[in-house]
């Protein structure tokens, strides 16, 4: 039992919160009814409609909008769902231990009439228990729901401090040291320390890219961490890249693909999060992220012309969404120039489009020229 305390003992705090949290809504729940009055759970409203955006906060904020929950005959159900996921949360918090999403959906099939009939249900619910009690800075890791998937895969310099989660024994990773692989971020980050001498941290879009970094070791010659995202970065792989850059005052630059998705779906959510997410944002985004590339002036910069591709109707549907809903990318200008920039060449460009000039002119070439002037990155 001593040694379950310590290993518990940096999650101490937050854990009492969301007992606390949790406990006062049921309360508050309970005396209502007693009052014989109609309980009701308030959630923030999740929507692009209801996010506000300004440049010196850097993220997608949360506007005034909420959507309430009375216990009618008609919701009934997702009433009492709502509040067997609380105290399922409530019970693992008491006995240090976690639900992925999945796990949570099949434990509701024991809860009778009010189970779950389909996963997306149960997601959805989740997502509404997480925004209320976001408003109280507790997150669905920490209510112990964790996401199926992990975070990204990181190398370079950088020392990830864990704990064994039996004893609390510190355990040291060294990314620097990891072969021809790296490490993996896991599902919940909150407890990792760091240590590192890096100049910034790379994140990397495509997982081709990043095994080329690796490979030829160029975070070592850039002295750099580097984070593969695979596509939209996870939770866990935003939150590790916002706390790394936190702590350690680390420049976060972005390199992913020169096409609609990437910038608007890719980077877009790595620094400022999204509409849907904007409950969340203050914890998950890196807005202090810049965009190093692929930009539309490198296809003309780099001459890479020839290995683009035709935009197609899909992405000429996104990019104009953002110019025009977009509060993010309405607030900077630079941005809209070269979203109009993209379209008026009518093409797209991945990061392998530089091979073109070699398969290490990324590393000889790209690379060193645009970190010759960060301040010229997209913000």
């Amino acid at each position: 039992m001593t040694e379950k305390k310590k290993a518990r003992a940096p999650a101490d705090g937050i854990d009492k919160k969301t007992v606390a949290c949790i406990t006062e809504t049921a309360s508050s729940i309970h005396g209502t009814i007693k009052r014989k009055g109609k309980p009701e759970v308030r959630f923030p409203t999740r929507s692009l409609g209801n996010v506000r955006y300004d440049p010196r906060t850097g993220f997608f904020e949360l506007g005034r909008g909420r959507s309430v929950r009375t216990l009618t005959v008609g919701t009934v159900k997702t009433f009492a769902q709502t509040l067997r996921l609380m105290a399922l949360s409530k019970e693992m918090v008491g006995e240090d231990d976690f639900a992925t999403k999945r796990e949570a959906y099949y434990v509701s099939k024991n809860w009778q009439e009010a189970k779950f009939d389909e996963q997306p249900e149960s997601d959805a619910v989740m997502d509404d228990i997480e925004a209320m009690f976001s408003l109280e800075g507790i997150t669905r890791e920490q209510l112990r729901f964790y996401p199926e998937e992990h975070g990204g895969t990181v190398v370079g310099p950088l020392v990830v401090i864990d704990r064994d989660p039996e004893t609390g024994r510190p355990i040291r990773t060294d990314c620097a040291n990891m072969g021809s692989g790296g490490y993996t971020i896991p599902h919940s980050v909150e407890h990792l320390g760091f240590e590192t001498k890096a100049d910034f941290l790379l994140a990397i879009e495509t997982g081709g890219m990043f095994q080329r970094l690796n490979y030829h070791k160029y975070w070592r010659s850039a002295n750099c961490v580097l984070v593969e995202t695979a596509g939209v970065p996870t939770r866990a792989t935003r939150r590790f890249i916002r706390r790394l850059a936190d702590e350690r005052k680390l420049p976060v630059y972005a390199f992913v693909d020169c096409d609609p998705y990437g910038i608007s779906n890719i980077y877009r959510t790595l620094k400022v999060g999204s509409g849907n997410a904007a409950h969340i944002n203050q914890f998950f985004c890196v807005p202090q992220a810049r965009y190093l590339g692929v930009t539309p002036q490198d296809i003309v910069d780099f001459k890479l012309q020839e290995a683009t591709h035709p935009l197609q109707d899909v992405d000429v549907k996104r990019a104009k969404d953002a110019l025009k809903n977009d509060p993010f990318f309405q607030a900077h200008k630079p941005w809209q120039a070269a979203i109009e920039h993209m379209l008026k060449m009518g093409v797209r460009a991945e990061q392998q489009a530089l091979a073109k000039w070699g398969l290490n002119y990324v590393i000889a070439d790209y690379l060193p020229k645009k970190l010759k002037h960060p301040e010229r990155f997209l913000p």
